[in-house]
C-alpha cells in the first residue's frame, strides 16, 4: 500500500493549471512538483503489514536502515579496534564562572592506522552533573566556534573560504569564533547543557579526491556501489564520539543529542538512525539526502547533489539521478529510524534550495511509525507560521531568514529539549 500524494501551492487560485518543470529546470514552484507516490512506512518488502512494536523492530526498522545502507549512504564502517583519549586542557570559570572548557583528542586506532580528533567541550558547572549535551560537527574548526585564544588553530584541511578565514586550505588566526553565532555556547551552557564539537573534516576531509586517499589508507576494505560516502564516514565519526561521551563523568550517556546542519544535518540524522544512544536528533536545512522527500524534487535534486558532490553518497544512489521514482525509499523513512526518540526538523523560509515544505512532509509521512510505538507525531498536516514550532515527538519548526543555524533556532531545540532530556 502507497500513499498518493499530489501537492500544489497554496497560493496559486484553484482555477490555475500546473505547469509541468522541463527536464533539467530546478523547481522552485510548487506547482511544478511531480506527482509521486511514497513507500509505505508499515509495509515489509514481503507485502506484510507492520501492525505491532516488536514487528518494526524485529523486521522493518533493520529492513529500512539496510535500504539506506545499500541504496544512499552506504555500509557504516565497524568499529575500531580500540578508542583511546588524552585529555589535553581544561579551563574553569568561564562566561561568568558558569562553564568550563575541557579539549580532548580522541585516538580510533585499527590495527596499525590511527586516527586522532580534536573534541572541544563546554561544560555547564552551574548545575549538578552529569548533564546532558550537545553533540555536533562544526565546518571550520573548533576555534571557529568561539572566540577563544585557548583553542588551537584546527590543523585539518578546511575548504578555502574568505569566511572561514583560510589561506591553502588551512585555518588561519582571522578565523577565530568566525561560526560562534551557529554556536552560541554561553546561552545553551547556561540552560544546562554541554557542548561538544569536532570539525567534521578532522573525520574525513570534504574533498573528494582526499576522502578517496583517506578511504584507501583507513578504511581499505570498502569498495563497490555500497562503500562508504562521506557523510556515512562523518556519522561513524559522531558514534565514535559518543564512545568518548559515555566514559565522561560530567556527561549523562543517556542524554546526549547529536545536531547538525546543512550537509552535517543530513549526517546528523544518519548517525542518529544508526545509533539508538542518542537520545535526541536535531536536523537543521538538511534537505536532499536529509529531511527533505528526494521525490519532490523540489531546489536541489538527488542528480544536482550527486553531481557536485559525488564522494556524500555511495555510488548506487547515483543510479537514482534521473529515476528518483525508482528508489525503494525516501526520506520519511530515514525519519521514521529515530522513532520513537525525540525528533527535531527545522527550515528556514527563504531555505529553498533545501525544500522547507519537503522537509516538513517527510516529518509528516514519518508519523506511523511514531503512533504505532505510542508516541504522537507532528500532529498537523499544515505547515506552521514562522517562528511558532509544532508537534510533539516529532518538533517542526521554520525560521524566517535563509540557510543557516542561528541563536533563534537554538531556542527552539532548547525548549523541546528541557520537555525531552531533562
Amino acid at each position: 500500500m502507497v500513499q498518493h500524494v499530489k501537492l500544489i501551492c497554496m497560493i496559486l487560485v484553484l482555477s490555475a493549471a500546473a505547469v509541468p518543470a522541463g527536464p533539467n529546470e530546478v523547481i522552485r514552484d510548487e506547482a511544478k512538483v511531480p506527482d509521486y507516490n511514497l513507500p509505505d512506512l508499515l509495509v515489509l518488502s514481503s507485502g506484510d503489514t507492520v501492525n505491532r512494536p516488536e514487528l518494526w523492530f524485529q523486521k522493518r526498522r533493520p529492513e529500512i536502515l539496510n535500504l539506506f545502507k545499500t541504496n544512499v549512504y552506504g555500509e557504516s564502517p565497524v568499529l575500531p579496534d580500540r578508542v583511546e583519549f588524552k585529555v589535553e586542557s581544561v579551563e574553569q570559570g568561564l562566561f561568568g564562572g558558569i562553564a568550563s572548557r575541557k579539549q580532548v583528542t580522541v585516538y580510533l586506532l585499527s590495527n596499525d592506522k590511527k586516527l586522532s580528533v580534536d573534541l572541544l567541550m563546554y561544560i555547564p558547572e552551574h548545575v549538578k552533573g552529569p548533564v546532558p549535551a550537545f553533540l555536533g560537527l562544526n565546518f571550520a574548526g573548533n576555534q571557529a566556534v568561539q572566540h577563544d585564544p585557548g583553542i588551537p588553530l584546527a590543523d585539518c584541511w578546511v575548504k578555502n573560504s574568505a569566511t572561514y578565514q583560510t589561506e591553502n586550505n588551512r585555518v588561519t588566526e582571522g578565523s577565530r569564533g568566525v561560526r560562534s553565532f551557529r554556536w552560541p555556547v554561553e546561552m545553551i551552557v547556561a540552560r544546562g547543557y554541554a557542548v561538544a564539537t569536532v570539525c567534521y573534516n578532522d573525520i574525513v576531509a570534504d574533498d573528494p579526491e582526499l576522502f578517496a586517499a583517506a578511504m584507501d589508507s583507513f578504511f581499505p576494505d570498502y569498495s563497490g556501489p555500497d562503500s562508504p560516502g562521506a557523510i556515512s564516514i562523518w556519522a561513524w565519526g559522531l558514534r565514535r564520539i559518543l564512545d568518548y561521551l559515555e566514559l565522561d563523568p560530567q556527561i549523562d550517556p543517556q542524554r546526549v543529542a547529536v545536531i547538525g546542519h546543512s550537509r552535517l544535518g543530513k549526517t546528523a540524522l544518519w548517525a542518529g538512525a544508526l545509533d539508538e544512544r542518542f537520545a535526541l536528533v536535531y536536523s537543521s536545512c538538511s534537505g536532499c539526502g536529509g529531511a527533505a522527500l528526494s521525490r519532490r524534487q523540489f531546489g536541489e535534486t538527488v542528480k544536482i547533489i550527486n553531481e557536485k558532490f559525488p564522494h556524500w553518497f555511495c555510488g548506487r544512489f547515483k543510479d537514482y539521478n534521473d529515476k528518483v521514482s525508482d528508489l525503494p525509499l525516501d526520506q520519511h523513512m530515514l525519519l521514521s529510524l529515530i522513532a520513537p526518540r525525540p525528533l527535531v526538523v527545522a527550515s528556514a523560509s527563504k531555505d529553498l534550495w533545501a525544500d522547507p515544505r519537503g522537509e516538513f512532509l517527510s516529518a509528516v509521512h514519518a508519523g506511523p511509525v511514531y503512533r504505532l510505538l505510542g508516541e504522537a507525531g507532528l500532529q498537523t498536516e499544515t505547515v506552521p507560521q514562522p517562528h511558532q514550532p509544532v508537534g510533539s515527538r516529532i518538533r517542526y519548526h521554520i525560521r524566517e531568514g535563509g540557510h543557516n543555524i542561528t541563536p533563534l533556532d537554538w531556542h527552539f531545540v532548547l525548549n523541546f529539549a528541557d520537555e525531552c532530556l531533562k
